[in-house]
């Protein structure tokens, strides 16, 4: 029958505890319109306030040019000592600026720093005609690289963050923006964490103001208009474990650094991550018919990690469930099994497992025999 069959419940490695964890009290109240607390490793919402309501991204907009001027340049598109002209568009843009001279070419690393420490408009637009030849081209391959993120509930109409009702996007897809920013552009990321940048003998400070305040914030961007209000998308890091906060829409500057810095608190002090099982290590081994194998491996293409309450990890519980009979041929990546993890009985998800290699279909005489096997059965 093609029904999920429960195979064997796993004490994931640890004892079982004979003592609770410290219960976890309620979220801080954030003073914002939207906000959203995850892990990085796990991915895991660990506060949240209509994550996925459309809000006005204003300048973290630049989040995704950045992400697209980071792979122009890894994919040989653009070069960082290349210069480029500063079209006329981009040094008559309004709001925020590094004071681009149209008269003079920039260099794509100072157009980079420009966008992220002094978050200039007329740099996103230089760097977006560089890289597709006009502003709207660039959207275009905004908008596909949203897609291809899963930001679902995203859509861009320029470069920048200037307002528009049909620019916009959500706490949520914010995240996988910002995780995939620094999954992929490790070497770039760092300089979300500079604290001032100097161009055309001005010097202007990084809006992000938890630089300062918390010496574990390496990122990521502010932005602010009259109709988003003030956001902060920050990432902090300690002892190997990274959150994300966004917070949108709160009433100053201040606000939003101290609402950040609450959840960021929230986030380090009642909760842990853990790893579970590394990439492409077998999770389980599954039953399988009428292939050249008659068993698959199961795993993680990528560490997976989970996050729990603190000094919850060792009563955490999995089962794990396939279909039954499994029949080759199975491709390698496919996802094969699901596991199911519980704390205390309580359901924390749901988690696909993928065949670790390919399984191509047995010779007739193989395939005969396993289809009396089953019969029997």
């Amino acid at each position: 029958m093609n029904v999920f069959k429960s195979l064997l419940p796993l004490i994931l490695a640890f004892a079982v505890s004979a003592h609770a964890a410290l219960p976890v009290p309620s979220a801080p109240q954030i003073a914002a319109r939207a906000w959203l607390l995850i892990d990085a490793n796990s991915g895991q919402s660990l506060a949240e306030n209509v994550p996925d309501s459309r809000v006005e991204p204003a300048s973290l907009t630049k989040l995704m040019t950045a992400y697209l001027s980071f792979a122009a340049i890894k994919e040989g598109r653009l070069k960082p000592e290349q210069t480029l002209t500063v079209p006329e568009k981009a040094w008559k843009v309004e709001g925020s600026r590094m004071f681009l001279d149209p008269r003079t070419p920039a260099k794509v690393d100072d157009l980079l720093k420009g966008m992220i420490v002094q978050s200039g408009n007329d740099a996103c637009i230089t760097l977006a005609e560089g890289i597709a030849g006009s502003e709207a081209g660039f959207v275009e391959m905004m908008n596909q690289q949203a897609k291809h993120l899963g930001m679902t509930g995203s859509h861009f109409v320029n470069a920048t963050g200037l307002p528009d009702p049909n620019h916009y996007t959500t706490a949520r897809d914010l995240t996988r923006l910002v995780v995939a920013l620094i999954r992929d552009f490790p070497e770039y990321y760092k300089y979300y964490s500079i604290k001032e940048y100097t161009y055309g003998g001005i010097t202007q400070p990084n809006r992000n103001r938890l630089l300062w305040m918390d010496p574990n914030v390496d990122g990521v961007k502010t932005g602010h208009t009259d109709s988003a209000g003030y956001c902060l998308i920050a990432s902090a890091k300690r002892d190997n474990r990274r959150l994300l906060s966004v917070v949108l829409g709160t009433n100053s500057d201040n606000a939003r650094a101290a609402e950040s810095q609450k959840l960021l608190n929230y986030g380090f002090q009642f909760f842990e991550t853990v790893k579970l099982y590394g990439a492409n290590r077998p999770v389980t081994t599954l039953r399988l018919y009428k292939g050249t194998s008659s068993e698959v491996q199961a795993g993680f293409q990528h560490d997976f990690y989970v996050t729990v309450p603190r000094g919850a990890a060792k009563r955490l519980q999995a089962q794990i469930f396939s279909k039954q009979p499994m029949l080759a041929p199975i491709a390698k990546g496919q996802a094969v099994a699901t596991l199911r993890l519980s704390l205390d009985g309580t359901p924390v998800g749901d988690f696909p497992l993928a065949a670790l290699s390919e399984v191509s279909v047995s010779g007739l005489i193989r395939r005969a025999w396993d289809s009396l096997m089953l019969m029997i059965q």
